[in-house]
């Protein structure tokens, strides 16, 4: 096992502003002259992914799962409850950031590297709970489908079925969402480069066995996030402008909702699931469509945070309001832990953007900016921290 400063720590002291490349640095000096310093290798590699370095960050990574794949991440409090975290290799948006949810507390994070080699329970670290915290993408199904089976008669509860998790890629969580009340989650395609060559060229949706897609569409590559490649096309003339600039051989393709505000501003709302019950994580507010937190411009408008502010303070009305959506949902997912990125549409319906149990929820943010953050960030820290302890006793009654 290998003590880890982790996630949370090292990008709580990145947003506040500290440089880290001269620590990263260090812990490079650290793995050389110490061959068994694995964690070393591995905080360093969270930081070359902090300074835009993914394939040095990827190659730390490769070499500290060489000496280890188990990590340890110390409660800061008398040790009430081992909690073993299955996680991926990859970067850092491969896994549910669960040292994010756990910093403060007396539970001690144990993150275990996996491959499809499955192992069984008395090869893996002592623990009292697991939780599957690999994330779905193309990359990890392999993994999730083959620790499926494996977990079915684990000797201690599992959070966060793999099977389940698979269900939450684009176009199959669509799938699943687009029929429950209250909800609106366009139809997703998974196609390839060819077939969107196609549509660019003006074969009609119908033509190419898509007959429920329509004009404007949303492109993105598979696989991608926070926006990188997300396009917005109007017909084919544009889509044949854009396409050779889209990366990759795959893509997720949706028609576009206009999701506007009565006075013409957008507004995504973030959302976890624990337990099935709903917290509020936050709320962007932006005069374009495609909004992340961190291009929505709240650190620079007043007004946005007070809105913002309202929403988390009050977030038991929205709650109410999309009370059988989101009930729905936690039922038709299946999964302890969730996340939806979501709007409001005029008709009263939650349009979901996505829902994926992988998305970042932390209380980082600066305290004099954003002080209405700090206690709804605890509120979902306590009441996760509440669910492993509940899961856990299930093994004592």
């Amino acid at each position: 096992m290998h003590t880890v400063l982790g996630l949370a720590a090292l990008l709580r002291r990145y947003l506040s502003g500290e440089d880290l490349a001269p620590l990263g640095l260090r812990l490079m000096d650290q793995a050389t002259d110490q061959p068994l310093a694995a964690g070393a290798l591995l905080d360093a590699a969270f930081i070359m992914q902090f300074y835009g370095k993914p394939t040095l960050a990827l190659d730390l990574q490769h070499l500290a799962l060489r000496e280890s794949r188990h990590y340890c991440i110390p409660a800061t409090l008398p040790v009430r409850l081992r909690l073993l975290a299955l996680v991926a290799p990859g970067a850092m948006m491969a896994n549910v950031p669960l040292e994010c949810l756990l910093e403060q507390t007396d539970i001690e994070l144990h993150l275990y590297y996996v491959s499809t080699e499955t192992l069984p329970h008395e090869a893996l670290p002592p623990h009292d709970l697991l939780f599957v915290a690999i994330g779905e993408s193309t990359q990890n199904q392999p993994l999730l489908a083959a620790w499926q089976q494996a977990l079915t008669h684990w000797p201690v509860p599992v959070l966060n079925l793999p099977q389940q998790i698979a269900q939450t890629a684009r176009d199959t969580a669509a799938q699943r969402l687009q029929h429950l009340p209250g909800v609106l989650m366009p139809l997703t395609w998974r196609i390839e480069r060819p077939l969107l060559a196609q549509l660019a060229a003006g074969v009609t949706p119908a033509a190419c066995q898509l007959p429920e897609l329509t004009w404007p569409l949303l492109v993105r590559p598979v696989d991608s996030h926070a926006g990188h490649a997300l396009t917005l096309t109007p017909d084919a003339t544009t889509l044949a402008a854009q396409l050779p600039e889209l990366p990759g051989e795959h893509f997720f393709i949706a028609p576009f909702i206009d999701y506007r505000s009565a006075d013409g501003l957008f507004r995504k709302y973030r959302v976890v699931l624990i337990g099935g019950q709903p917290f509020g994580v936050h709320m962007g507010i932006s005069s374009a469509w495609m909004i992340h937190y961190l291009n929505a411009g709240m650190a620079e408008d007043a007004a946005k945070r007070a809105e913002e502010a309202a929403f988390l303070t009050n977030f038991a009305d929205f709650a109410q309001r999309h009370r059988a959506a989101l009930r729905a949902i936690h039922e038709q997912m299946g999964l302890d832990y969730l996340g939806i990125d979501c709007a409001e549409l005029p008709d009263g319906r939650l349009l979901i953007f996505e829902v994926d149990p992988a998305m970042v929820v932390h209380s980082f943010d600066p305290i004099d900016l954003y002080p209405y953050k700090q206690p709804a960030m605890q509120h979902i820290f306590s009441a996760f921290r509440h669910l492993l302890l509940d899961t856990a006793a299930r093994t004592t009654r």
